[in-house]
Order: structure tokens, then C-alpha cells, then sequence
């Protein structure tokens, strides 16, 4: 099995028209970021790794992850977690209800589990709060903990950052870096902010 995150000879098609082409190998714990201006086709690669590409879009080449192929798998079969600038919490849902939608199935002792979560994540007391009542950052750190809950096996960065201040953009960064390379998880990264891609580390590509 090879492990991380394989795209091989990957090549989107809006239509007829190629939008992105590309071939990369992430390693586990390693970053690649993919850079460009908006509407160059940054985030439709990550759409086509978590196999949610819109209507329209054709997608060729091979999304290998953990030796596992991923063509035609529904998305949550492919075991691949994203976060967005927005950090999508479900408003109906308490923190700790939220952190709980991304545990799997069978978990023990749902409640340890996160508190555990919450606590590494310095969030302790939070489980019972309305997410309405959170600052930009601790939605950012929840959405982060959702999401490694549920156990990926490669995590996909959809401009994360941007939606943050100066100091809270730089912590985020290196909690979720820190993260991912404690859990082995192959990252890709997209953004138009080089400040990103420094502090990403790993292979920087150039889409436009």
C-alpha cells in the first residue's frame, strides 16, 4: 500500500473545456498548496477529492488515498475531511452536539470523548454553549475538532483563514499544521495568500 494522498494526471473538465490539470503526491503529515487567483479551478480540485463536483464538471484521471482508489466512492466512503472559510456549525446543535456529529458510530463514551476534544482544543466547559455564541476563532477550532473526530485520512484546506484576523489567522494556521502532522494526515491547501503557503510549508503549485 502506498500511503498518502495520490493525483494522478488529474484533469477537470467544465464541459469540453480542460479548467486544471495536475499530478502530485502528498505524504503523510506533508502539505501541498495550490495557489492561483480566484476562479482558476483551486477549489474544484479539492471538490473532486471528496467526490462533490457539481453537475457539469467531468473529472479523469486516478484520486488515490492510502493505496485505496477513490473513483466512484460517495463521499463519505472516502474517509477525507475539509474545512472551508466558513466553518459551517449547525446552528440547531450545541458545541458539544456539534463535536458529537463528527465521532463514529460505536464511539464508548461519547460525553469523555469530547470533553477530551474540547479540552485539547482549549475550549473546556464549551460542550453545553450555543455555537451563535462563539468568537471567529472557536467556531474555527470546533469546526477543526469536528472534523478530525471523525477520523480522516486526508484533510483538504479550502481557504480556512481567511475569514480571521492577523493574530487568530497565525494561531489557527499552526494548530491545524500541528494537527494534521500529528495524525500523519496527507493536507491539501488552497489559497491566493502566500502568508499561507509559508507556514504551510511543503511543495508550493501555481494554477493561472
Amino acid at each position: 500500500m502506498t500511503a498518502g494522498l495520490i493525483l494522478d494526471t488529474l484533469t477537470i473538465h467544465l464541459g469540453n473545456r480542460p479548467l486544471v490539470s495536475l499530478s502530485a503526491r502528498i505524504a503523510p503529515g506533508a502539505v501541498l498548496t495550490v495557489m492561483g487567483p480566484s476562479g482558476i479551478g483551486k477549489s474544484t480540485i479539492l471538490a473532486a477529492i471528496t467526490g462533490t463536483l457539481a453537475p457539469g464538471f467531468r473529472c479523469r484521471g486516478r484520486i488515490v488515498l492510502n493505496g485505496r482508489d477513490l473513483a466512484g466512492l460517495p463521499p463519505q466512503d472516502r474517509h477525507v475531511g475539509i474545512l472551508f472559510q466558513d466553518h459551517l456549525l449547525f446552528p440547531h446543535l450545541s458545541v458539544g452536539g456539534n463535536l458529537s456529529f463528527g465521532l463514529p458510530p460505536g464511539t464508548p463514551d461519547r460525553k469523555a470523548a469530547i470533553a477530551q476534544a474540547l479540552a485539547e482544543i482549549g475550549m473546556d466547559g464549551f460542550a453545553g454553549r450555543d455555537p451563535a455564541t462563539l468568537s471567529g476563532g472557536q467556531k474555527a477550532r470546533v469546526a477543526l475538532m469536528r472534523m478530525l473526530l471523525s477520523e480522516p485520512q486526508a484533510l483538504l484546506l479550502d481557504e480556512p483563514f481567511s475569514g480571521l484576523d492577523a493574530d487568530l489567522r497565525g494561531q489557527m494556521r499552526d494548530m491545524v499544521f500541528e494537527r494534521a502532522r500529528a495524525r500523519n494526515l496527507p493536507v491539501v491547501l488552497v489559497t491566493h495568500d502566500a502568508e499561507d503557503a509559508r507556514a504551510a510549508g511543503g511543495e508550493v503549485m501555481s494554477l493561472g
